[in-house]
């Protein structure tokens, strides 16, 4: 596997494929905007003209893309990947996508002889510019072990956590349990406050305990703290991941109160914290 592709060349997908090439393997990508193929072009990545070409030509072929729909598109499409994937090629999903329109992905891929594993990432435009991502995998064993080496000059840890579907569900509850955390610690900034005492300092309390999470470790010193608000990932993308977590609470049916409650506020919030904001800007909202 030393032929690798990307397909979808924007801020996350641009960042892996040159993590990939500094890594030692060939790499080609595809993209609709000129933009963004002219600026992987002058790092020395070779342009392909289709996703079809692309597949065709490549060992990995890595999806780095918005949505499902956008996923199903790139497959089924008429220059599409299933249009030119040869058998044998492994092909690695790491957009946060619905689980049901992975497996029907992954379905109609394995019946061309093509392999699938789906491996939402974490780390932002960051992580994959310096190789740094975290991944969960969903996939067979074998092609886990296959594609190793190729994810590890993305990626600095990667945990396989079941079967195609697994690595998206995983991904969905994760950014359900991010999200519910920047909400209550936003509501435990304002009390501190309330209280006439200092967030940071209460924080960094906090972070001595057993309520410390990802986002008082990680969030508010990096993020919000500061008011940066720059960890590249939007108030619109972070509402997709939560309305696709509320749509796989609905389809199975669990009792889970306290998961739709955030997926309500999150979605409340669109009124008062616009989509193209940093995901963080979460912490502000209060619901009157």
């Amino acid at each position: 596997m030393k032929h690798i592709g990307v397909a979808g060349l924007g801020n996350m997908g641009r960042g892996m494929a040159l993590s990939l090439q500094r890594g030692g393997f060939t790499v080609s990508g595809y993209d609709p905007s000129a933009a963004a193929t002219e600026s992987i072009a002058a790092e020395g990545v070779k342009v392909f003209a289709s996703v079809a070409a692309l597949a065709g030509a490549v060992d990995v072929l890595i999806l780095s893309l918005p949505t499902s729909d956008v996923v199903e598109a790139v497959v089924f499409g008429a220059e599409g990947l299933l249009a030119g994937a040869k058998p044998g090629l492994l092909v690695v999903d790491t957009t946060t996508a619905d689980p049901n329109s992975t497996r029907k992905v992954a379905a109609a891929l394995a019946e061309k002889g093509v392999r699938f594993i789906d491996a939402p990432v974490s780390g932002g435009p960051k992580g994959a510019a310096t190789g740094t991502m975290t991944m969960v995998l969903g996939g067979a064993a074998d092609d886990v072990a296959a594609v190793t080496p190729v994810l590890e000059a993305m990626s600095t840890k990667r945990v396989h956590v079941g079967p195609v579907g697994a690595g998206h569900v995983t991904k969905l509850l994760n950014n359900l349990m991010c999200g519910a955390h920047l909400i209550v610690a936003g509501e435990a900034a304002r009390i501190a406050e309330a209280a006439g005492l200092d967030p940071q300092q209460i924080f960094e309390g906090i972070n001595a305990g057993s309520g410390r999470s990802g986002v008082t470790q990680v969030n508010y010193p990096t993020w919000i703290f500061n008011d940066a608000f720059n960890s590249g990932f939007t108030m619109k993308l972070m509402r997709k991941d939560l309305r696709l977590a509320m749509g796989l609470l609905s389809e199975l049916g669990t009792s889970a109160p306290l998961a739709g409650e955030v997926g309500r506020l999150w979605a409340a919030s669109d009124k008062t914290v616009a989509d193209g904001e940093d995901f963080n800007r979460i912490v502000h909202f209060a619901e009157k």
